[in-house]
């Protein structure tokens, strides 16, 4: 499923990929989950899009063949997340922060990603994978990993808000509360279904984004890309409180008073991921078993699980399941 251009409806094209290079394996996509991301990709929110391209960074699949320098053999589980490459010399690669590489590279942004019967990938840059539903898998490979690095960041308070409660959320909140912290959820005024979601998953409070909690915050993570939910998060934040914003857009922060970041309150930000992050991360999601809940879609039906996303019509994560679509022909033929 292409997009030819900014905010035009993904096409099913078929495409002919070349054999993996040295350090690449080519991919059957079993499972690809569906990211706010892309849709600020779709709608071209950032720099630098260059069309056609494949969307999709949340890659379950397995290794159809591989370069002769790559890391995985035929038939290996593999995940393929956000960061696809890295230069590993400028300033950042040699210390240890490959995320913000000025020269990365992004699956389903910067390269063609997963939203396809098969794709081409970096070995050095995925992950192994256990077996299970492939569904249930995807979700982690962004929503876990971005929601994870921003967790740590966030803080060991013992009480975290979480605003919007949709795929990396829901994740968190299950690893919140195995580490014993009191998780407050945040979502649109009139959504009801995701507040009652968060319950259910263990938060002690779960109310609109337009209310303030019903005590103060150690930290709050916004997932939700709304800049006005940043004075609001500070005011909902103890006096050295901290506030991540862990999207890679976000709609304008407005001006606010000094007084709400006073008290060595912080604002910060996280950008991408590194691949010590996703090693991290699975083991401990492998540890705790966290269950993504997620409503899944046939390749064909791509658009639709984007505008479900958009429209906040969806419990959990959306992915697309590529058993769903039509039978891949052959290493060579697919949409």
């Amino acid at each position: 499923m292409r997009l030819t251009g900014r905010g035009a409806p993904l096409e099913l094209t078929e495409l002919e990929l070349p054999p993996p290079r040295a350090h690449q394996i080519l991919i059957a996509v079993e499972a690809c989950g569906v990211c706010r991301t892309d849709l600020h990709v779709l709608d071209g929110e950032l720099p630098d899009i260059h069309c056609p391209l494949t969307l999709g960074h949340e890659v379950v699949g397995r290794v159809l063949a591989a370069g002769c320098d790559a890391r995985f053999q035929r038939g290996a589980r593999v995940g393929v997340p956000w960061l696809a490459h890295t230069c590993g010399v400028c300033r950042y690669c040699r210390a240890g922060r490959e995320n913000l590489c000025v020269a990365a590279c992004f699956t389903g942004y910067t390269r063609d990603g997963g939203y396809a019967q098969q794709m081409l990938a970096d070995a050095r840059y995925c992950l192994p994978l256990s077996e299970g539903p492939a569904a249930e898998l995807a979700p982690l490979l962004c929503a876990g990993l971005i929601g994870y690095r921003a967790y740590r960041a966030a803080g060991d308070g013992a009480t975290l808000g979480l605003y919007g409660f949709g795929a990396a959320a829901h994740l968190l909140a299950q690893l919140a509360r195995s580490e014993g912290r009191r998780v407050f959820a945040f979502t649109r005024p009139d959504d009801g279904a995701a507040q009652r979601f968060a319950l259910e998953l263990g938060a002690v409070w779960a109310g609109g984004s337009d209310q303030p909690p019903p005590e103060p915050l150690d930290a709050a993570i916004l997932f939700a890309p709304v800049g006005a939910l940043v004075p609001a998060a500070l005011a909902a934040v103890h006096p050295g409180g901290r506030v991540v914003c862990a999207g890679i857009h976000m709609s304008d922060v407005p001006a606010f008073p000094y007084r709400l970041l006073w008290g060595e309150r912080q604002v910060s930000s996280v950008a991408n991921l590194t691949r010590r992050d996703g090693e991290e991360f699975m083991a401990l999601a492998a540890r705790l078993k966290l269950t993504a809940r997620v409503q899944t879609f046939a390749l064909a039906d791509a658009n639709l699980a984007l505008e479900r996303l958009r429209s906040g019509a969806l419990t959990g994560a959306a992915v697309l399941e590529m058993a769903a679509s039509a039978a891949v022909a052959g290493p060579s033929a697919r949409p």
